[in-house]
Order: structure tokens, then C-alpha cells, then sequence
């Protein structure tokens, strides 16, 4: 059976965006599973006493239910360059938990923190993040990402962040890069020299 993941992340003594966290879970649920009624996440989800004041990674695996929540002290892991790795076929439309082709390609990285995924000739996203890029003073992001995150789709809704399609040698257009998820925001997302992008 197929078994999906939510990253969630608890900070300043509230989940963030778990409207959007529990949209895409049940998605992933009733489009896999059929299942309805859909699950309301935060019911299941208690943060430790000696982590309310912490800013929190909290992890739930699932399937037709739940199958684990853990909760983890958050800190950012430091990206400073990236290498573009081709995938043409690469499929993570859903949060799937099994990560085996990710991890592979991950693994292509070379002298590089993390890879940046092209697919059918279009930017996509990092091994674990979306990615968005900076030019006068607007963010944009690559139209088709392998996962659209719920912070993405946050800055998207508020239209702070723009879609656009973007090939690799459109990069050197923009100022600079950073990486988001739920648990990376534009304001905590080091800054990321487009020059780092190895192609």
C-alpha cells in the first residue's frame, strides 16, 4: 500500500497552513484510496511540553490512516549551490514517502548541497524544496514544480510569488534564489547566488 507524507510545521505555538496541509492529504487520500469523510489533521497532532516554544518539524506518515506523527526541533539545513540534474520521467505529484528516485538523484549532486531537478526541459524543484527565483524586486517560481508545497501555494494565493516557465539558461536572468517548504519561509530561506547553480 502506498503510504504519503505531511511536514508540518509548528511555530510561534500554532500549526502553519493547516488548512492546506489537510486539502492535500485528503486529495492524496480519496484520490488513492476513495476515502471520504476527510480527516482534519490537527485532532490528531500535540506538540511535546519541551518543544511549545520551539519551532517544530512535525512528520505524519499515513495511508488509509494514520500511521505516525513525529516532532522534531527544526533547524535550517545551509544550501549554498545546487546542480541541475535531468528527469524527464520523474513523478512526485503526490508526497509520497517512499523518496527512492529523489534520494538517487540527490545522490548526482557532486561538490554541491542539493540538486535542482530539470524535467522535459523546465526548472522543477530541489531534492526536498520549492525553489523561487528573484527579479526586480518580484519571486517567481517555476510554473510546473514536481510538488507544489503549501508555503508555495500561500505565496501564490497572495500573489507575493508569480508562475513562470523557466528553462535553465533563463537562470542567469535573475538576482538570486531561495528555497521554500513548510518549513522554510522567503524571510529564513538563505539567499542562494544564482552563479552557485551549476549546470
Amino acid at each position: 500500500m502506498c503510504q504519503f507524507i505531511e511536514t508540518i510545521c509548528y511555530e510561534g505555538g500554532r500549526f502553519q497552513r493547516i488548512g492546506l496541509h489537510n486539502e492535500r492529504c485528503n486529495r492524496t487520500r480519496n484520490h488513492f484510496f476513495g476515502l471520504r469523510p476527510n480527516l482534519q489533521l490537527e485532532l490528531y497532532l500535540t506538540v511535546p511540553a519541551h518543544l511549545k516554544n520551539e519551532i517544530v518539524k512535525c512528520n505524519i506518515t499515513y495511508g488509509v490512516e494514520i500511521i505516525s506523527i513525529t516532532y522534531d526541533l527544526y533547524k535550517i539545513r545551509p544550501v549554498n549551490s545546487l546542480q541541475i540534474v535531468t528527469d524527464n520521467e520523474i513523478d512526485y505529484s503526490f508526497k509520497y514517502a517512499d523518496r527512492t528516485k529523489l534520494n538517487a538523484l540527490h545522490k548526482l549532486r557532486g561538490q554541491s548541497d542539493d540538486i535542482l531537478i530539470v524535467k522535459n526541459g523546465f526548472v522543477t524543484d530541489t531534492s526536498y524544496a520549492n525553489i523561487i527565483f528573484s527579479k526586480d524586486e518580484k519571486w517567481y517560481s517555476p510554473q510546473n514544480p514536481l510538488l507544489r508545497g503549501t508555503r508555495l501555494e500561500s505565496y501564490l494565493s497572495e500573489g507575493i510569488v508569480t508562475p513562470a516557465l523557466l528553462h535553465p539558461e533563463d537562470l542567469h536572468l535573475f538576482s538570486e534564489a531561495r528555497i521554500i517548504n513548510a518549513m522554510i519561509s522567503i524571510e529564513n530561506s538563505p539567499v542562494l547566488l544564482i552563479g552557485n547553480i551549476n549546470i
